[in-house]
């Protein structure tokens, strides 16, 4: 009688493989994120916004030097790999020290060179808010439940829970993650992706990966399929004209959406959130040209968008390829 395998099992067989899953590592992620939204900020539209966030980002890694969460202990691992759920959703899991990191990167940020005056009001009363409030207002964010007055506040609420789940996602061992189901959302915190990366160097080059927007944890996922609905019908990429494709938007048919595709073989230090969060002239075009609405946001990024639009009667989109 023969056995059947298991997942995990399959790739074990193969020491040739590539990783399932990359764990982030706060040593060097945000570091090197900062850097790169620098480098994007030259001449972008947004270049102004680009360069807080990268600010928000340096404060980043400086609040996850040395920081100690609290792992999740061996029932609730072996209950995610029985029922193949994320380990640890990020709305019902805040570790309370989610609350030191914000306070160190708010003092951070308000003393530092640079800082739009008009931010100041907003760090000011996340300093005065309450833990309960805080609490609140980030189970909002994290449901997708915001509402219009947290808008401004977002993104420094994002950037400390980033931290936090970030650097407990690191502390993890590879055999702790499930293989969830569905494969769209994130296998440790349950969060969707920011985007795709197709990955460069050792076995994981030329492979894509979904990365969270949350935790900064990637997981693998087959070229040409919707990373939405997991549909291989009707898949195609639209980029702008004259782009060097190092970011595209991966378009599906069947579901309607498009998430962005980021690239590190056209740009070795292309950077999924950093590079999605750059590319927004892209996502204005997707939305005014194209009747694909975007499958998840950047974490960093609050704003509204205008409706999506049908395309042209001929399929054709004017600035697109």
């Amino acid at each position: 009688m023969q056995r059947i395998l298991q997942p995990g099992e399959i790739e074990s067989l193969d020491h040739t493989s590539f990783p399932r899953v990359l764990l982030p590592n706060t040593s060097s992620l945000f570091l090197d994120r900062a850097q790169r939204i620098r480098q994007l900020a030259d001449g972008n539209p947004i270049a102004d916004y680009l360069l807080f966030i990268a600010n928000l980002v340096q404060a980043q890694h400086k609040a996850a030097q040395g920081l100690q969460v609290a792992a999740p202990d061996a029932a609730a691992i072996a209950q995610a790999q029985q029922f193949s759920s994320p380990l640890l959703p990020a709305a019902d899991h805040l570790d309370p020290i989610w609350h030191q990191v914000l306070d160190g990167m708010l003092g951070q940020l308000a003393s530092a060179d640079g800082l739009p005056e008009a931010l100041q009001p907003l760090i000011a009363e996340l300093q005065r808010c309450n833990t309960d409030d805080r609490n609140a207002l980030a189970k909002r964010l994290l449901t997708k439940e915001l509402a219009a007055r947290d808008v401004g506040l977002a993104p420094f609420v994002m950037a400390a829970l980033q931290v936090v789940f970030a650097t407990r996602a690191s502390q993890l061992r590879l055999t702790d993650i499930p293989f969830t189901d569905p494969a769209t959302i994130c296998p440790v915190c349950a969060t969707e992706p920011v985007a795709g990366v197709v990955r460069i160097g050792g076995k994981m080059a030329g492979h894509r990966y979904l990365h969270c927007g949350c935790c900064a944890t990637e997981w693998h996922m087959v070229r040409i399929k919707c990373s939405h609905c997991e549909s291989t019908k009707g898949v195609r990429y639209q980029g702008l004209e004259g782009g060097k494709d190092v970011v595209l938007a991966e378009t599906c048919t069947e579901c309607g959406s498009y998430r962005k595709m980021v690239n590190q073989e056209k740009d070795p230090l292309a950077e999924p959130l950093a590079d999605d969060l750059a590319s927004l002239m892209l996502d204005l075009l997707m939305s005014e040209q194209t009747a694909f609405a975007r499958a998840s946001g950047n974490p960093l990024l609050f704003v509204a968008v205008a409706e999506p639009q049908a395309a042209d009667a001929d399929g054709t989109v004017p600035d697109l390829h």
